[in-house]
């Protein structure tokens, strides 16, 4: 008995939170709540595993839901902005560090000429040397908005 829970994070509970997201963040609807038999369809698991996830996601802070006067989760009326960053709506720090370093990569290999591939493959290097923590760390701040003050 002491091994571990199977997962249910990436199996039911993100494929859920993404098809909320999906309907929440939707222009066609401005945002209004969605019915959870909405949910089931747009995430393609059985409804039992939505209900189950929905709970979970509510008990995390990741969604916001209406419920009956039974406690059942009707409807959800919003996402946190976490909930945003892992359905893949918002950028994470992680994530745009790696499109940084793509972004340079190929503007090295197709830079017009000698020199300017040379710069371009210099900047990448430099980029790769500070490293995944560092550079998301730096995105962190220019995503937020944040940029230090020299000193």
């Amino acid at each position: 008995m002491t091994s571990p829970l199977p997962d249910t994070w990436f199996t039911r509970d993100l494929p859920v939170l993404r098809a909320i997201a999906r309907l929440v963040d939707a222009p066609e609807h401005g945002g209004s709540p969605y019915l959870l038999g909405a949910v089931v369809p747009a995430s393609g698991l059985p409804k039992a595993d939505v209900i189950v996830a929905a709970k979970a996601l509510a008990s995390a802070g990741y969604i916001e839901p209406l419920t009956n006067h039974a406690g059942d989760i009707v409807r959800i009326t919003a996402i946190s902005a976490e909930a945003r960053r892992l359905a893949g709506l918002w950028p994470t720090p992680q994530g745009e560090w790696d499109r940084l370093l793509e972004q340079l990569a190929a503007r090295a290999e197709h830079a017009p000429t000698d020199v300017e591939r040379e710069r371009w493959r210099a900047f990448a290097e430099a980029a790769s040397a500070v490293g995944p923590h560092d550079g998301a760390l730096l995105m962190s701040a220019l995503i937020g908005g944040y940029v230090p003050r020299a000193r």
